[in-house]
């Protein structure tokens, strides 16, 4: 057993010890404000790797960037650098402060970006010979396509970090977007559910192995479209008798914005409406905007995801 009055001298050697840092520091206070800690900045020059393409040195950290693509210009804001940005294109609404312009990301015109004196373009795919040709006019360019898995979405995060001046920033935005999904896949119930996911009002749909089908696959369900992608293109359209005798149990609408989908519209369907999606409830009308891109807000859609799982476990 300790003895008490050694317990005791400890703890009034404890607290003069505390009192002396506490006096030291106000003497400090009072007579100068000590050095508020130094935020470390990621150096230039850096050296990035695209998923497609040449390794790419940057030599200064970018101020003046464009972005043609809106999964990537969310991703930019995500890591930090969304006051970089001098000009997205025509598609980027998100967040509400990207500088939305009328330059299109799907036929991009060399003289319209060169405008905004961009010492970095980032692109989503070559377009039209347009790589080329901004390096032509000594600009900068930086390819980053479509995530084709969820790895390709915490690659990119973080090769946009370097590529900004926001490395650490995206480090911890491509775990924390990893732990998040985890999450939300451990945490919802386990189910042998099949869905349907609907792109377009003519049933073009994506399978297991796209970027969105794997999405679904943290979840555990069965895609009604893996049957029908004969060609392997991973977006086969489907028809009604594929979906009718498929009786999905749930049903993804990434079509509300575009084209007006919702539970309503899909029962007046003729033959729908004896769907077991549709009778037990069980149509979600998607965000399109989540549901087409592949930046940080996919695990907003994962969670819509996750939420219509549960309410279909429970009926």
């Amino acid at each position: 057993m300790s003895n008490p009055n050694r317990r005791r001298v400890r703890r009034l050697a404890a607290i003069a010890l505390v009192s002396a840092l506490v006096t030291a520091g106000c003497a400090q206070r009072a007579d100068e404000e000590p050095a508020a800690p130094k935020t470390e900045q990621q150096q230039f020059p850096v050296t990035v790797t695209p998923p497609a393409g040449e390794p790419l040195t940057i030599e200064e950290r970018p101020e003046r960037i464009v972005s043609l693509s809106a999964s990537n210009t969310e991703t930019l804001f995500a890591v930090g650098a969304g006051k970089q940005i001098v000009a997205a294109d025509e598609q980027s609404n998100y967040p509400a402060e990207a500088p939305k312009t009328d330059l299109s990301g799907l036929t991009p015109n060399v003289e319209a970006i060169a405008k905004y004196d961009p010492d970095l373009v980032v692109l989503s795919d070559d377009a039209d010979g347009i790589v080329a040709a901004l390096r032509k006019l000594d600009r900068q360019v930086l390819v980053v396509p479509a995530a084709a898995s969820l790895d390709d979405l915490y690659t990119g995060i973080e090769l946009f970090g370097e590529a900004t001046g926001h490395a650490d920033e995206a480090t911890d935005l491509a775990d924390r977007t990893r732990d998040d999904l985890e999450k939300l896949a451990a945490d919802a119930p386990k189910q042998d559910l099949t869905y349907y996911h609907e792109l377009d009002t003519t049933f073009f749909s994506a399978t297991s192995k796209t970027f969105i089908g794997q999405v679904y696959g943290l979840f555990g369900l069965t895609n009604i479209a893996d049957p029908a992608d004969k060609d392997g293109g991973g977006y086969p359209q489907l028809s009604t008798e594929h979906i009718l005798q498929s009786d999905p149990d749930m049903i993804f609408l990434a079509d509300t914005k575009c084209c007006g989908q919702n539970a309503e519209s899909v029962s007046a369907r003729p033959g729908w409406r004896n769907l077991g999606a549709v009778k037990n409830g069980n149509v979600v009308a998607l965000d399109d905007d989540l549901a087409s891109r592949w930046g940080p807000r996919v695990v907003d859609l994962a969670r819509s995801i996750s939420d219509a799982v549960a309410k279909a476990s429970e009926g």
